[in-house]
């Protein structure tokens, strides 16, 4: 029997197997106007390839609780409910394939308004169409970015109504799976870390205060997330700085007051959150973070990083390393991934009548 293939129980929710795609932004949003930060054609064929390929649960990518919290003009957004009509779209392809819909609401913070990916990245002003990013504190992310804006206390409690509101609305749209974004390097991130949080406040200076912002959240998304639907909330393990920033250590005690708060899953990723940082990227790099918070935390985990190869994901979840593994990069190469490891695994995964011909 093939672990990767074992069913996962989170609260009520059974997902068909442990090979779950993590968020990817696409960039590919409209956006400006009544479309702005709408799923639209593109959106629903990049998913609906990967559900109907086997794919256990889809973490659709980051969408933002806010216009000022996108990364770039392009994301796809949550703030209202044109968004929600085109989103319950997908949500209803996903079931009909056996997936889990499940969605990460965000917010860029001072990593927000920038140009795609493939149109360099850059931080953009508002005479290209951006806007003032946001911050726990007024640091830039990187040298030449613009300095963000820090955020009042008041403007804080409005940002957690904003994940509240974005939560009842992915509810709203038939998912089933919520995500809060604590990692890369975003807003949440941000508050998290002592490398970019120098508020002198309740929201800055010792663990307690850089972890208050992220508990509001996930109280917030909470009490409207149904207490039969599972909470994840996605995290950097570490910054990969020598000194300054938030480590593994921070990880594994954060994880034991998540789970206090409702979340039934950290999804444990690392970095982002300073620039030219030594990261020691090879396959499978970032799991022992997940295990050591699956083994001291005793929070279920989701790897994620380089994990590529069919016998590598069975691997890390059969030994125990992980519940779930993510795959990034590799869904985008191979839409079908789960398909294939199943056959390789001789594991049953749900197969499109039209597709059977493939097995």
């Amino acid at each position: 029997m093939s672990a990767l293939f074992e069913p996962y129980t989170l609260r009520s929710l059974t997902v068909p197997n442990r090979l779950w795609m993590a968020p990817m932004c696409q960039y590919s949003a409209e956006a400006f106007g009544p479309n702005a930060g709408v799923a639209n054609d593109w959106h629903f064929q990049h998913y609906g390839a990967r559900a109907a390929g086997g794919t256990g649960l889809i973490l659709l990518e980051a969408t933002a609780v806010s216009p000022e919290g996108r990364i770039s003009p392009y994301d796809l957004g949550i703030w209202n409910d044109t968004q929600v009509a085109a989103l319950r779209r997908i949500v209803d392809f996903f079931k009909s394939q056996n997936t889990v819909p499940g969605i990460q609401i965000a917010h860029a913070g001072r990593k927000a308004s920038t140009a795609q990916p493939w149109n360099g990245g850059k931080q953009i002003d508002e005479s290209t169409h951006g806007w003032q990013p946001l911050a726990p504190s007024a640091v830039p992310f990187a040298e030449g970015d613009r300095t963000p804006a820090e955020l009042t206390v008041d403007q804080i409690k409005e940002i957690v109504g904003q994940f509240r509101a974005a939560a009842q609305r992915a509810l709203d749209a038939g998912f089933e799976v919520v995500e809060v974004h604590g990692a890369h390097g975003y807003l949440i991130g941000e508050f998290l870390s002592p490398h970019a949080n120098k508020r002198t406040d309740s929201y800055g200076g010792s663990f307690d205060n850089r972890t208050r912002f992220a508990l509001e959240v996930v109280d917030a998304v909470r009490e409207v997330w149904p207490a039969d639907k599972p909470l994840f909330f996605r995290i950097s393990a570490t910054d990969w700085l020598d000194e300054g920033g938030w480590t593994a250590d921070d990880t594994v005690r954060f994880a034991s007051i998540l789970n206090d708060h409702g979340v039934d899953l950290l999804d444990v990723s690392t970095g982002g959150l300073a620039p030219k940082v030594t990261i020691p990227v090879g396959p499978s790099y970032q799991v022992p973070f997940a295990t050591r918070v699956k083994e001291e935390a005793g929070l279920p985990v989701a790897a994620v990083g380089l994990i590529t190869e069919v016998e590598q994901a069975e691997k890390i979840v059969s030994n125990g390393e992980a519940d779930a593994v993510l795959l990034g990069r590799e869904l985008l190469r191979n839409p079908s991934f789960a398909r294939l490891a199943a056959r390789e695994l001789g594991a049953d995964v749900h197969v499109p009548d039209q597709y059977h011909r493939s097995v």
